[in-house]
């Protein structure tokens, strides 16, 4: 009997299907897109770059000496990860199909197909607050004569740069009039109120306060920028003349995220900022080691504003300060 057993086991053996390993890659590449085509991602990866410039600015000097040099060549990495894929719900395992104790058969929980019971469909979305960089920072350029603008190969050179400049700044705000409504004057109204709302909170030593009013990056700077006037001075004194003697458009830049979908976009706008303020440094003992309060010091000031086309409820932050 037991040799008979064990022909029937090797018969069954003999017939069942024979399941062969898939076969190897042919080469490295094949079995690379093999491995990113079962992820099922849809990323969408944009580089920016930006020339260095200088991060520093009036303020840094005035209170606490100039500061280091913030913004250099960045590359930033934007995912859209939009895809739908499994994620555990901690949800108990269901029980096994079987007779229930009314003798019922017991029915399966219906599944979509292609997820595992137990699990849900989760979307996921990266959204970008901030570039994090001034795109091409600004910086004056080379005065130029009319002769050798006219008759020479470098002043045709620098005159064809010159209009590539304009025509960025041209297209930068046509698309922000465009999407926003945009107004100069209504425009300079606001920015002159950021500038003087974030000089008195820097000059307070106020870091929770001025969050909401600058990008992330420039937040940190300042944030470290406080740090070290209060290791040297106990507490400041400024004060803004108003109205502002000028404020003028330096340049204006638009950073696209999608070249298929142009609202999805920043706009940078920088200002130069021609005010008089007052301002005063006192140490511990209460003593002023700086400044007037009682005169009038003539500042200029080069300053980036930001603000998305995208995201609802937009408003202009800070995200630069330049010092020429």
């Amino acid at each position: 009997m037991s040799l008979a057993r064990l022909g029937q086991s090797l018969v069954r053996r003999l017939h069942r299907p024979l399941h062969l390993p898939p076969p190897p890659p042919t080469d490295h590449h094949a079995a690379v897109f093999r491995s990113l085509a079962m992820s099922h991602a849809n990323t969408c990866v944009r580089g920016f770059a930006s020339l260095t410039y200088s991060g520093g600015s009036t303020i840094a000097g005035k209170f606490g000496g100039p500061s280091s040099v913030h913004a250099v060549q960045v590359l930033e990495l934007v995912a859209h990860l939009n895809h739908a894929r499994p994620m555990s719900s901690g949800a108990a395992a269901p029980t096994p199909a079987g007779p229930t104790s009314s003798g019922a058969p017991a029915t399966r929980p219906t599944v979509s197909k292609g997820v595992p019971v137990g699990a849900r469909k989760v979307g996921m979305k990266v959204v970008m607050m901030s570039p994090g960089f001034v795109y091409e920072p600004y910086s004056p350029r080379e005065p130029i004569s009319f002769w050798k603008r006219l008759f020479t190969r470098s002043g045709w050179s620098r005159t064809k740069e010159d209009v590539i400049l304009e025509m960025k700044n041209a297209y930068a705000v046509q698309q922000l009039r465009k999407k926003t409504g945009y107004s100069k004057k209504q425009f300079y109204d606001e920015a002159f109120k950021i500038y003087k709302e974030v000089n008195m909170l820097f000059a307070r030593g106020d870091i929770s306060s001025l969050r909401k009013a600058v990008t992330d990056n420039m937040h940190s700077a300042m944030k470290n920028e406080i740090k070290r006037r209060q290791a040297k001075w106990k507490s400041v004194y400024w004060e803004l003349v108003e109205p502002a003697v000028n404020i003028r458009t330096l340049r204006a830049r638009m950073i696209g995220l999608d070249k298929k979908d142009l609202d999805k976009a920043f706009i940078q706008l920088t200002l130069e900022f021609v005010t008089k303020q007052k301002y005063e440094a006192y140490n511990s003992k209460g003593q002023v080691v700086s400044g007037d309060k009682s005169k009038e010091v003539l500042v200029k000031e080069i300053w980036v504003f930001e603000r998305s086309l995208f995201h609802p409820d937009a408003y202009w932050r800070v995200c630069g300060q330049i010092k020429l």
